[in-house]
Order: C-alpha cells, then sequence, then structure tokens
C-alpha cells in the first residue's frame, strides 16, 4: 500500500514514518492539514494516516472534506481525543478505524494489515492468488508453496499488482508504489525490477500491456483461491 502520514509531532512522526519505512510501506509524510487536503487530492493513497489536532486544518475537516469530493481512500484516525463522541464522530464522517494515542507501533502495523485484509476481501494475512501466496504479516511470497526471497523494492512492486490484479498499473503508478517520493528515480527502474521478478518467479506472471503499463497475470486471478487462516 501507499501511505500518507499526516502527523504535526515531529517525535511521533518519525518513529511513525521509520516503522512504516521497515514494514515495506512506500509513504508520504505531512504536518499541515491544509497540506494533506491538497496532497490527498491530487495522488492517489490507499490508506491515510490521520492526526486530528493538526494546524492548518483539523483533521475532521480535512477527513469531511475528502469524503465530500468523493475521495474514498481508506483513513485510520489517530488522536488523542479518547471520548466515545470523538470516535463516534470520527468513524460517521467516514474513518475506517480509529487509533487513540498513545499506542504501540505494533498495533497500528497491525490496524493497517486489517485494513489491507479487507481491500483485498481476504480474511487473514495470507492471500492465495493462483500460484502466489502474499503473507502480509511476514511481508514475503511463496511460489507453488515455496519462499521466495525478494529485495524490498521488487516485494512492493509484486504487492502493489497483486492488490490490483484486475487493473492496469503504469510505471508512474508503479514508482510511487515503490519509491513514494524518493527523487532521482532510474527511468527504467520498473523495467529492471519487473525483468528481475519474471526471473525469479515465471516470464508470465507480470504481463506488459502496451503503451499503459503492466498487470499482474491475468490467469492468477481467474485461479484466485480462498485464503487460509493463520495458525
Amino acid at each position: 500500500m501507499r501511505l500518507l502520514l499526516v502527523e504535526d509531532d515531529e517525535l511521533l512522526g518519525s518513529g511513525i514514518s521509520d516503522a512504516l519505512e521497515r514494514a515495506s510501506y512506500s509513504h508520504a509524510w505531512v504536518q499541515d492539514g491544509k497540506e494533506a487536503l491538497a496532497l490527498a487530492s491530487e495522488e492517489v493513497f490507499d490508506l491515510i494516516i490521520l492526526d486530528l489536532g493538526l494546524p492548518g486544518m483539523d483533521g475532521l475537516e480535512v477527513l469531511s472534506r475528502l469524503r465530500a469530493a468523493g475521495n474514498s481512500t481508506s483513513v485510520l484516525i489517530l488522536s488523542a481525543r479518547d471520548a466515545p463522541r470523538d470516535r463516534i464522530l470520527g468513524l460517521n464522517l467516514g474513518a475506517d478505524d480509529y487509533l487513540i494515542k498513545p499506542f504501540e507501533l505494533d498495533e497500528l502495523l497491525a490496524r493497517l494489515m486489517a485494513i489491507g485484509r479487507r481491500r483485498l476481501g481476504a480474511s487473514s494475512n495470507l492471500v492465495k492468488i493462483g500460484r502466489l501466496q502474499l503473507d502480509l504479516a511476514a511481508q514475503s511470497i511463496s511460489l507453488d508453496g515455496q519462499p521466495v526471497t525478494l529485495p524490498r523494492r521488487e516485494f512492493m512492486l509484486l504487492k502493489k499488482l497483486i492488490e490490483t490484479p484486475k487493473h492496469t498499473l503504469s510505471r508512474g503508478q508503479l514508482e510511487a508504489a515503490v519509491y513514494g517520493f524518493e527523487g532521482d528515480v532510474a527511468s527504467n527502474s520498473i523495467d529492471v525490477h519487473v525483468h528481475h521478478l519474471r526471473k525469479k518467479l515465471y516470464p508470465e506472471v507480470i504481463r506488459t500491456v502496451r503503451g499503459m503499463g503492466y498487470q499482474l497475470d491475468p490467469l492468477l486471478d481467474n485461479e484466485k483461491i480462498a485464503d487460509e487462516p493463520v495458525h
């Protein structure tokens, strides 16, 4: 998933950002409500981690305006506002989850995985699609039941394609998922990652759609297998 972190506390934001990086989440971090609204309106994110007490614009106002504009991006609220009415208001405005500060980073990551499972229509951390299995908790991939070791960026690219199996993603979309807001990304970086994934998995695992981008092997989606419980 490509995330937008909106948190004005420098220490907390830095800690969350580091945790997201370790968990292989591509993300951007902003500290102002107006900047968050502008960025979320211009860029495509899979999930927004949203603080409420923000400079520029309160987080609830950011959420309300996004939903009013038809933006359906998943939102996880972070807030020290722990009264039931605050939680109810946030959820009624369209948040997918509400986490009260202070919290453990492991709980935040677990809630992100839960939202990711819902987006994939899975009931466990193991998502099977054809010959591939994605383990959201271990951040790993296996092929025909055998683990495949992938560098972080190759894993992120494949994960993005698995999350959107019926869609063709452009190089720009894949660059955003893999590199986030890093600058100086080589023009052929995605092509190189795709080449390596085809060699490590099998040639047809990623299909090139001429003039448009890349798509997960369509046969995989047709053979989708129900996810199994984690023991």
